[in-house]
């Protein structure tokens, strides 16, 4: 059964928004280019538009302007409270030890037999919620995030968005990710893990997400042309990942194998963004000027 995921199909956010959003990074990127009316303080990482309006423009500006198109509003912070988050957590904690509860697919998904995919790490939702919003009848979603938090609320946002294609859970993926694909009904299309906690200490890299027993996980339960989508903005991360699942090349090819028209650089990663949409995270380091490493793999036939 061929994937129906559809990547980098669609706009990412309405034209005016993208106009604007375009204008805004080409300024960070080169504010020589448009006259002394611009200027970027490089102290603060913040953007600033003609002199005439004094309005600094950040990174949370550009995540606003990125999903404009979900039309999320200010009442849900509201209902919910400000929801303050620890940054980093350890998954190794006993605490994250019990596997999530499978829960009854048919009341989690409309049509449960849909392709699935599952976004490890997905923290606020909004990349998620974006996918689920454009593909309502061809695609369910399932977000697994480590902190509680960020769950609810954007639970909250699929209510408020009326979605049924769409589910987030509280979740450790390293204890839960087996247990929950493999009892779902349909197939599993995509995993995509996009700029996971670094863990930068060496003591702490067993905290990472992708360890040996996640990566098999994810080969067993992957749909044959399935795909495994990775990125960081850490080049140390981005390499470790890389590592493991360039290691199932016996299972898995890079895309640009299969198909010669996706462009990589010169060290394989890819050139652009393969889902339409960037994730906060995405959108936040590149206003900092970092780069992202990212590869999409493909399950071979036969497997």
């Amino acid at each position: 059964m061929a994937s129906s995921l559809c990547l980098n199909s669609c706009a990412a956010v309405p034209g005016a928004a993208k106009q604007i959003l375009s204008s805004l990074i080409l300024l960070h990127k080169f504010p020589s280019s448009l006259g002394h009316k611009y200027c970027i303080s490089k102290t603060s990482a913040s953007l600033s538009v003609p002199i005439t309006d004094k309005k600094e423009f950040r990174s949370t500006d550009l995540v606003a302007l990125e999903y404009a198109d979900l039309n999320l509003t200010d009442k849900i912070s509201q209902e919910l409270g400000h929801v303050r988050i620890r940054q980093h957590v350890n998954p190794l904690s006993s605490s994250f030890s019990v596997p999530a509860p499978v829960p009854n697919w048919d009341e989690a998904f409309k049509d449960p037999t849909l392709p699935l995919m599952v976004d490890i790490g997905s923290g606020s939702g909004r990349f998620l919620l974006w996918l689920a919003k454009q593909n309502p009848d061809s695609q369910n979603y399932l977000g697994l995030e480590i902190r509680a938090k960020l769950v609810k609320r954007a639970e909250f946002w699929v209510k408020e968005l009326a979605l049924s294609n769409i589910h987030f859970m509280f979740a450790n993926a390293a204890v839960s990710f087996k247990q929950l694909a493999s009892t779902y009904p349909g197939p599993l299309a995509l995993v995509s893990i996009l700029c996971p906690d670094p863990h930068f200490k060496k003591r702490h890299h067993k905290r990472r997400v992708v360890q040996t027993p996640l990566v098999n996980s994810i080969l067993t339960r992957l749909m044959p042309e399935g795909k495994v989508f990775i990125q960081s903005d850490v080049v140390d991360v981005a390499e470790d990942m890389r590592k493991q699942f360039d290691e199932e090349s016996g299972v898995l090819q890079h895309i640009d194998t299969v198909d010669p028209s996706v462009l990589c650089d010169n060290e394989g990663w890819l050139l652009n963004n393969p889902m339409g949409i960037r994730t906060e995270r995405e959108i936040h380091a590149e206003f900092e000027g970092a780069k992202i490493y990212r590869r999409l793999y493909q399950k071979r036939k036969g497997y």
